[in-house]
């Protein structure tokens, strides 16, 4: 009978507080917070040569350069960004570093990612060049008859627009970019670029070794021309004079790992050695001789880079 009486009780409590637990209110779960519109990329590299559409900026010498961008999500298909960034470079008018300042937008349209925006190319603490009557390079023009190399300022802007088509999702894309600047250099003569670029981006594969998993991969390559007016502010040494177009193009593989990536490239162009010197002004053509340059020249560069952004790999 204890057994028995036992056992209803347990079942009255059992019901009673079934009852209890049913009629107490759940706790609903805190909305998740939305993401926040803003992001920052940042990221730098180490390279064999710093070339700029063909043409070597450091002298065919190892150069580096970090950058930092604020971007502003607006919505999920269009982007505000600024940024800012720096390269080791060596010139003949000796700045202390190219220091790029950038501004522009990137909206999506499917397949369709445009990029337009303005850049200005900064290069502080620069030093005019003249040659003397001995052909001896100075910075300074107080020897008599002496001739200009260089002008004292060519910090200069572009504005530009750029697009790209994904053609297969993640895997191959390609696209076309224009850069106008109305005073090159600062030499007075326009300056047109305009390039075609495609990039494959092959599967992972194991590598197993020193940590590293896989390895991501792709090609990508790029051809492209420059149209340059007439110098006009290099009188009164000189009248106003064309500057030579060219065409460059590169082409290289680069391997992926997290962050990282390892990029080994080919670039080229139709520029000779004399024209080569007339855009760049190499201080070594006039301590030869021969009014020459390999600036322009074919040239294999390696680049080891690093890029991140705060919400992916901060958070």
């Amino acid at each position: 009978m204890k057994r028995i009486l036992l056992s209803a009780v347990a079942a009255a409590v059992l019901s009673v507080t079934s009852a209890f637990a049913a009629d107490m209110p759940v706790k609903a779960k805190p909305p998740m917070p939305e993401p926040s519109p803003w992001d920052w990329a940042f990221g730098g590299a180490l390279m064999t040569d710093y070339n700029f559409r063909g043409i070597s900026q450091s002298a065919k010498g190892s150069s580096g350069t970090v950058y930092s961008e604020t971007r502003y999500n607006a919505t999920s298909n269009f982007q505000l960004y600024f940024g800012q960034q720096t390269w080791a470079v060596a010139l003949p008018t000796r700045p202390s570093c190219e220091c790029d300042i950038y501004a522009g937008i990137r909206p999506t349209v499917g397949p369709l990612s445009f990029d337009l925006g303005a850049i200005y190319y900064w290069y502080p603490k620069e030093q005019q060049q003249f040659i003397d009557p001995t052909g001896t390079l100075v910075t300074s023009a107080l020897r008599p008859g002496g001739t200009i190399l260089t002008l004292r300022d060519t910090d200069f802007w572009e504005a530009y627009g750029k697009v790209t088509y994904d053609v297969i999702k993640d895997k191959f894309a390609v696209g076309a970019n224009v850069y106008y600047s109305p005073s090159w250099l600062k030499s007075g003569a326009s300056g047109t670029y305009a390039s075609v670029t495609a990039k494959f981006t092959g599967p992972e594969f194991k590598l197993g070794l020193a940590g590293i998993d896989t390895l991501g991969w792709y090609v990508s390559g790029e051809v492209g021309r420059y149209w340059l007016g007439t110098a006009t502010n290099f009188q009164p040494f000189f009248a106003p004079f064309n500057l030579p177009d060219y065409t460059t193009w590169n082409v290289g593989l680069a391997f992926t790992h997290k962050v990282f990536t390892f990029d080994i490239r080919y670039y080229d162009t139709d520029l000779s050695r004399a024209n080569c010197f007339i855009l760049t002004s190499d201080p070594k053509g006039i301590i030869n001789g021969n009014g020459q340059s390999s600036w322009c020249g074919q040239t294999v560069i390696g680049a080891l880079k690093f890029d991140l952004t705060a919400m992916t790999n901060l958070k």
